[in-house]
């Protein structure tokens, strides 16, 4: 689906170089087919020299005459960048791919007088190939588009195709601030470690191969959450005592909330970003 596709990236930080990383490692295009493009050259020649892909400072540039235009730019330059292009530098027949955060569809059709847009929210474990990217298109948007940008996402884990861009508000809420939460509760199991004697070193040992151990045994279980912690849960154990007070503690309302307030966040960082 790659293999002769010119790719822009418009915007040259973490989140970008983790799609050329996942692009090159699995060999779906060759660098030469890359171009990133950024405000500072000393990022442009550590890519480069990383990856062998071309760099510029000038957006403009960097997106003419591209099949994919990739728009990874911090959402308060976004109105920038699309003003510098105008509504004549994306080929008609391109595709937009936008992974700028907050930024709705018709905003960005509307400046590039463009329809053919999929929006994407990632998440951070795609700098490891481990991420989960939610998506949609537009109507415009063809299905052979439709398959690079699947293709594209699938180096960085795994994708879900959702058909009304309010999903992708909720994706924020859940998967993309999501390794917030994880990282969170990692610290403070690893504080707790510490607090009853382990060395900082062996507690973020323990806790990290848990974690990770715990993710990979569901996956493989296919079970309900529900019945793995039953597994590990004996009558009267240490489980029981650990978990009683993790729900005395209402741990799952302060979850639910949170996860509700990033939800009604992403929503109300739409609407300002929407130009409405």
């Amino acid at each position: 689906m790659l293999r002769k596709t010119k790719i822009a990236f418009i915007g040259s930080g973490v989140m970008a170089e983790a799609m050329i990383k996942g692009l090159l490692g699995q060999g779906l295009l060759p660098a030469e087919s890359i171009i990133a493009s950024g405000p500072r050259p000393e990022r442009g020649a550590d890519l480069a020299k990383r990856y062998g892909i071309q760099v510029t400072e000038d957006n403009v540039a960097a997106a003419k005459g591209r099949d994919i235009v990739i728009l990874s730019v911090k959402p308060q330059i976004l109105g920038e960048v699309l003003e510098e292009f105008g509504s004549e530098v994306i080929r008609p027949d391109a595709l937009v791919l936008s992974i700028v955060a907050g930024a709705r569809i018709d905003r960005i059709a509307r400046r590039l007088k463009h329809q053919a847009i999929v929006r994407v929210m990632p998440n951070t474990p795609a700098q490891v190939g481990m991420g989960m990217s939610v998506w949609t298109a537009t109507p415009a948007t063809d299905e052979a588009q439709r398959k690079q940008a699947q293709t594209i996402l699938a180096a960085l884990g795994e994708e879900l195709y959702v058909d009304h861009e309010d999903y992708l508000d909720m994706a924020t809420a859940l998967s993309g601030t999501g390794p917030a939460y994880v990282f969170l509760v990692m610290e403070a199991l690893i504080d707790a470690g510490v607090h009853m004697g382990f060395s900082r070193r062996v507690s973020e040992q323990l806790v990290l191969q848990t974690m990770r151990g715990s993710l990979e045994f569901a996956r493989a279980s296919r079970r309900h959450p529900v019945e793995l912690r039953n597994m590990v849960t004996s009558p009267g154990g240490t489980s029981a005592e650990a978990l009683y007070q993790l729900e005395k503690g209402g741990l799952r309302t302060v979850i639910s909330k949170a996860v509700w307030a990033a939800y009604q966040k992403s929503k109300y960082l739409g609407g300002l970003n929407s130009d409405r």
